[in-house]
């Protein structure tokens, strides 16, 4: 048997599901509460790592969710500069101007104009660089074998 025991597999699916749900919070509100794509892209990534360690993996595994992450991030990065270039395009940077997009009104979601999805795009990167890294780590065991 892969990974840990099936306690330790219980606890983590739990939890994982539990650092997953929040992290999308701490995203979709960064706006309106402290937080932001930055630290709920970490609370991202750590689900993922926590999945990852506690069920164990293969090496060709890891090294498709390495592809896959670091794909993912790149997607994100390309997110985030599409909406800078769509502001620049606009005449304004990243859609800058508090009237016509609104500030961010408390308990309304979709209230902060530009940066709401500026954080979706940061969250998607963190999340899935810190998984990449991870990985990238992890599988230095199988590059520098004894």
């Amino acid at each position: 048997m892969r990974g840990m025991s099936l306690i330790v597999q219980t606890v983590a699916r739990l939890l994982a599901g539990m650092l997953f749900l929040f992290g999308t919070y701490i995203v979709l509100h960064g706006h309106l509460t402290p937080g932001g794509g930055f630290a709920g892209g970490v609370l991202i990534a750590a689900a993922f790592i926590l999945v990852s360690l506690a069920f164990g993996s293969v090496e060709q595994t890891e090294r498709n969710s390495y592809t896959l992450s670091s794909v993912v991030e790149s997607l994100g990065g390309v997110l985030f500069v599409s909406l800078a270039l769509a502001g620049y395009a606009a005449g304004t940077f990243f859609f800058q101007g508090a009237a016509a997009y609104g500030t961010g009104t408390p308990l309304r979601l979709i209230s902060g104009g530009i940066i709401l999805p500026a954080n979706i795009a940061i969250g998607i990167k963190v999340g899935a660089g810190l998984f990449a890294v991870f990985l990238a780590l992890g599988a230095s065991r199988f590059v520098m074998k004894d």
